[in-house]
């Protein structure tokens, strides 16, 4: 056994052991059909309501009568670890006396005396049970890992002192880890608040001028419609059955598909010339904002996008090419007003799925002059360009903490974190 466990890397008081070895009962949920009942006194849960070492009951969770939950009543113990082996693999939960009955995308198995069950559940998080689990799962779209699967998963047993070491260790790290991703997530906060104040504060006119009123526009600004400030053209969609109109075509066709950027440079979609001719379909000057006034993600948020060449457009959107106004000045004003631009110019009785473009047009802008709209245009950018970096950063030390937890838990189960 020694020798075995050099070749293998283990300290020599460890094992290599298969989870069957180590529990005293393995089994998987229900597999019929529950009977739900608004009466009824347990949750049915299933592999997404584990999470973190809780059973998560959501405000959806359905509950069943008392007789399915017999089956599992007697087996769920305070050594119990609940494992999602079905969809999303590797949820983990430790089963606390809840009145729950597993549907079949969860598995549990008990702990024998002798093992730590959060040394179990920390190795379940761990690089080595999920390569393992998605190798062993079948199913295309879903990834299903049998209990056959889980009762040979082979892990590294330590004696149960230092399993229990090696859990303190490693829930010592892991706060400290996780102050630091708590305070990098608090600072995306904060920048998602600053970059929104930046924008208030660019059209109120306190980024260029001095001594602003709160309420009051600059001197020599004055409010106009976006209908006053350019020209607005719809969209169409060529026949889809003329393959004239859609093969090797060269314009841009931008549908709210395409509206993910701040300056649209390429559509999944392009039609030619012949669509332009023979449909609904417009021709857009570059240097034209474009809204989508038609979509479901209108319930979130209202894309917005400029032009840097001439488009086309489908009739989910409404084009401004602006006389009055620098392009980019009025796509930073729409994000400022993002919101605000929802909620006024909804159409009524409907959800936020369409934006009234009579409202739209009639929606007021502060205008100012060409070189001070330039101006602050770039100071908008300068400052959300240092966001952008800052966000990056944050996102490349999230991605770092991650790698680390994981680092930290390999370490831990090869023998060398102590």
């Amino acid at each position: 056994m020694k020798e075995e466990q050099k070749i293998n890397g283990l300290p020599k008081d460890w094992k290599w052991v298969k989870l069957h070895e180590i529990v005293s009962l393995l089994g998987d949920g229900l597999h019929g059909t529950p009977v739900y009942s608004e009466d009824g006194d347990y949750y049915f849960i299933n592999g997404n309501n584990l999470s973190d070492g809780k059973i998560i009951i959501k405000e959806n969770t359905k509950k069943v009568c008392q007789k399915q939950f017999d089956r599992h009543k007697k087996n769920l113990t305070d050594k119990t670890i609940l494992v999602s082996i079905n969809g999303t693999i590797g949820n983990v939960a430790f089963y606390k006396n809840e009145k729950v009955i597993l549907g079949k995308s969860a598995c549990y198995f008990n702990v024998k005396e002798d093992i730590d069950k959060y040394y179990i559940a920390l190795l379940l998080k761990g690089e080595r049970f999920l390569r393992y689990a998605n190798s062993s799962a079948t199913g295309s779209t879903i990834k299903n890992v049998s209990l056959k699967a889980m009762r040979e998963f082979e892990l590294p047993l330590p004696p149960k002192e230092t399993q229990q070491q090696i859990v303190s260790k490693i829930e010592e790290l892991f706060s400290e880890l996780d102050k630091g991703i708590e305070e990098l997530k608090t600072t995306q906060q904060q920048l998602k608040v600053y970059r929104q104040a930046v924008l208030k504060w660019a059209f109120e006119g306190k980024l260029t001028n001095e001594d602003v009123k709160d309420g009051e526009l600059p001197e020599g600004w004055q409010l106009q419609r976006l209908d006053d400030i350019g020209t607005w053209r719809g969209g169409g969609t060529p026949s889809k059955g003329n393959k004239e109109f859609w093969e090797n075509g060269n314009i841009l066709w931008v549908s709210p598909k395409d509206m993910k950027s701040k300056v649209i440079t390429d559509t999944i979609d392009k039609i030619t010339g012949e669509a332009i001719e023979m449909s609904t379909a417009q021709l857009i000057p570059k240097g034209s904002v474009l809204f989508v006034v038609r979509s479901g993600i209108l319930r979130r948020t209202l894309p917005v996008a400029t032009t840097i060449c001439d488009v086309t457009v489908n009739q989910d959107l409404k084009a401004l090419t602006p006389r009055a106004a620098n392009p980019d000045y009025v796509f930073y004003y729409v994000e400022a007003k993002n919101d605000d631009i929802r909620k006024t110019c909804s159409k009524d009785g409907t959800t936020v799925e369409s934006i009234e473009t009579a409202l739209l047009k009639n929606y007021q802008i502060p205008i100012c002059s060409s070189e001070e709209q330039q101006q602050i245009v770039q100071e908008i950018e300068s400052r959300l360009s240092i966001c952008d970096k800052i966000e990056e950063t944050i996102t490349n030390s999230l991605k770092q903490a991650e790698a680390l937890r994981q680092s930290i838990l390999k370490k831990a189960f090869k023998g060398t974190l102590l």
